[in-house]
């Protein structure tokens, strides 16, 4: 099985769906390191992208660049902005393809991270988003099946966001806090945890 427009759009619209409870999470979250208000900022976003109407996308990588198109628009935070970001690189990589094998996930997750470094300017191992996907990236590299690398993203993205809890931040706002953001989830990891568990139910 590999991956297609139509479960692009399932996807986002499971995320989107996930979105209504979680938006006060990572608001809440978010509170305790900058400005609360990135489950706001993710549920517009989200929100958006699922409004696009993807039928009339020719192949995946359309799609992925079209939902980028309304993620910009949805958007003036550099958060959401990385996001865009990212999926404007994964749309460019995987344009011209009719489906998107499972094995080729890891690739295309990692250009979307390295041109969110290349924008945003961290590096793996701030504590950021990024060190969620170069995590997800590792870990669907065997994947077989769209399911499998699902279940692969949700077990790598929680692994992750364990294993930097005890890290500070190192960019952003959150990086003023210094040692004080040591045992504080960062808001953007909690987001892919949470995303990627949703899409692996």
């Amino acid at each position: 099985m590999s991956v297609t427009v139509s479960s692009i759009a399932f996807a986002i619209a499971r995320a989107n769906e996930a979105m209504g409870p979680l938006e006060q999470v990572l608001n809440d979250a978010d509170a305790k390191l900058g400005d609360g208000d990135t489950g706001g900022m993710l549920a517009r976003v989200i929100g958006k992208m699922a409004e696009v109407d993807l039928s009339g996308a020719v192949d995946p990588g359309t799609a992925l660049s079209q939902l980028a198109k309304a993620a910009t628009l949805a958007t003036g935070s550099s958060l959401g902005t990385l996001f865009a970001t990212g999926l404007l690189a994964a749309g460019r990589e995987a344009k011209g393809r009719e489906a998107i094998d499972a094995g080729d996930l890891s690739d295309l997750v990692a250009t979307a991270r390295d041109a969110m470094i290349a924008r945003g300017g961290a590096s793996l191992g701030d504590k950021t988003v990024l060190d969620s996907l170069d995590a997800i990236a590792d870990a669907v590299k065997d994947a077989r099946t769209p399911d499998q690398a699902a279940s692969a993203a949700a077990k790598a993205a929680a692994d992750a966001l364990e294993a930097f809890r005890s890290r500070p931040n190192r960019i952003g706002r959150a990086r003023m806090f210094g040692d004080q953001t040591i045992g504080i989830d960062d808001p953007g990891m909690l987001a892919i945890r949470e995303l990627t568990a949703a899409l692996a139910r």
